[in-house]
């Protein structure tokens, strides 16, 4: 499959486009301005005339550089002039990036009534269901959840659809939703009459995957290298002992006292723990992990929008596509094991031309996991300067933080035991009391049976006739 290369070069006489100039017409035009987008990005200048043509695009632009407009944009253009019910099905990885581009959506798309579902796992299947009943424009899902309903759901059906979006492509098109995916396009209408749209701040080039994805003739826009990260963004890495992460840690939450702030970790243990030590030492944090609820997620992400909260906790459930503009700086406490992952975790600062700075704990264990980072994005990262001594003038609170920490894991632990415990002692009294009802009309029934069968019943009816 030969995929055209349309490489954007930087031209300082070019004239400045507009939404406008590209050919997105005046309604759009209009929401674009409302949600202060005054001139299109260098991947929306590149994706929407062609888009416009109706053509397949793989799209490869470094993260919070406006790739969610360029795909919202034309699909809500090619809606309108031809309206339709389940127009469109948007597949992302992550569910708190589903529920961001639904926001998109409606928000480019509130003037012309569009209608969107998110449809992800953790939440309830029959209200989904009975969203999708209602047959809205646009379908916003992850892949599991989505064979889920088409599995399950009666009359639900994606034949219609005459767009297919893969947000953060390279997750997806992985091994981990294949099997999904596989089931997804099967049941999709042919290639021919439909418009697919792969997108990713990194991207695997493997042909095989992008033929499973229906691809017909597309056309590849870069607007950055291979793999980058942005220019605003200061990048650091600070060289510890792995004893002392968390003394560390808690000192550069102190200096950087006021703003913005998420650290990434590596499990949903260290993510709850490191949560309970800073709240312990008296920061506004809030985790988020694999393991809470999607409504705890979803609560927890929007108290950090709102800067209820400063501090963001999280595995890497956060790194994808989370657009949070006030971000001022990411800590990755743990390094992470693949290097494409690092791009997308500090892309979560300095998005769409802020500044930003990110932080990188390695200790004696991540060289080789530094080194390979360091490769992938071709610079060297500088060193974040601290004063040791000042540093482990606060080893005693944290490690009593920590202590304490760790109390209150097990205290949560425990109460779950009790409460799983607890139902279980619940369903299985409720089986005894059903066995005991069941039994009670048996043996009642045996003794009704009995008295029949050796004509007691009788015997007393003729006795009493003789009395009277």
């Amino acid at each position: 499959m030969d995929n055209e290369n349309h490489l954007v070069e930087e031209n300082p006489s070019q004239e400045i486009l507009t939404f406008k100039s590209l050919g997105l017409n005046d309604v759009l035009c209009e929401a674009c301005e409302k949600l202060g987008w005054k001139t299109p990005t260098k991947i929306q200048c590149e994706a929407l005339p062609i888009a416009f043509q109706n053509r397949d695009i793989i799209g490869l632009a470094e993260t919070g550089s406006g790739k969610t407009g360029a795909f919202a944009l034309p699909i809500l253009q090619a809606l309108l002039a031809s309206p339709q019910r389940l127009f469109a099905l948007v597949l992302t990885p992550t569910r708190e990036l589903a529920y961001q581009i639904s926001e998109q959506f409606e928000a480019l798309g509130s003037s012309i009534g569009v209608k969107c579902a998110v449809i992800v796992g953790g939440m309830d299947m029959m209200s989904q269901s009975i969203v999708l009943a209602k047959k809205p424009h646009i379908v916003v899902a992850t892949p599991g959840r989505l064979v889920d309903h088409l599995e399950n759901t009666k009359g639900f059906s994606l034949r219609s659809i005459r767009y297919l979006v893969m947000d953060e492509a390279d997750r997806i098109l992985n091994m981990d939703f294949e099997v999904d995916l596989d089931k997804i396009l099967k049941i999709l209408s042919s290639s021919s009459t439909r418009s697919t749209y792969l997108y990713s701040a990194t991207m695997t080039k493997k042909v095989a995957k992008l033929q499973r994805a229906s691809l017909r003739d597309p056309i590849k826009i870069e607007v950055s290298d291979k793999y980058s990260t942005v220019e605003k963004l200061q990048q650091a890495y600070l060289f510890i002992p792995a004893k002392y992460k968390d003394v560390y840690l808690i000192s550069i939450l102190n200096d950087m006292s006021g703003k913005s702030i998420i650290v990434f970790s590596s499990t949903c243990t260290t993510t709850l723990r490191l949560a309970l030590l800073t709240r312990n030492l008296g920061f506004t944090t809030v985790p988020l992990h694999g393991q809470m609820s999607q409504t705890k997620r979803l609560g927890a992400l929007n108290k950090f929008k709102g800067k209820a909260r400063s501090i963001l906790i999280a595995t890497d459930v956060a790194s994808r596509g989370l657009d949070i503009p006030h971000v001022d700086i990411v800590i990755n406490y743990d390094i992470p094991t693949h290097s494409k992952d690092y791009i997308h975790r500090v892309g979560r600062t300095a998005r769409a031309g802020r500044s930003g700075k990110s932080i990188t704990f390695v200790t004696q264990y991540d060289i080789e996991l530094y080194q390979r980072i360091e490769y992938l994005i071709g610079k060297q990262l500088s060193q974040y300067v601290t004063h040791e001594d000042e540093v482990m003038l606060l080893l005693e609170r944290v490690n009593e933080a920590d202590r304490q920490a760790r109390i209150q894991i097990r205290e949560i632990e425990d109460d779950k035991k009790d409460n799983r415990r607890k139902r279980k002692n619940k369903d299985k009294q409720n089986d005894d009391f059903d066995d005991m009802k069941s039994s009670n009309k048996k043996r009642k029934h045996e003794y009704n049976d009995s008295e029949n069968g050796f004509g007691v019943k009788k015997h007393l009816k003729k006795k009493k006739r003789i009395n009277k």
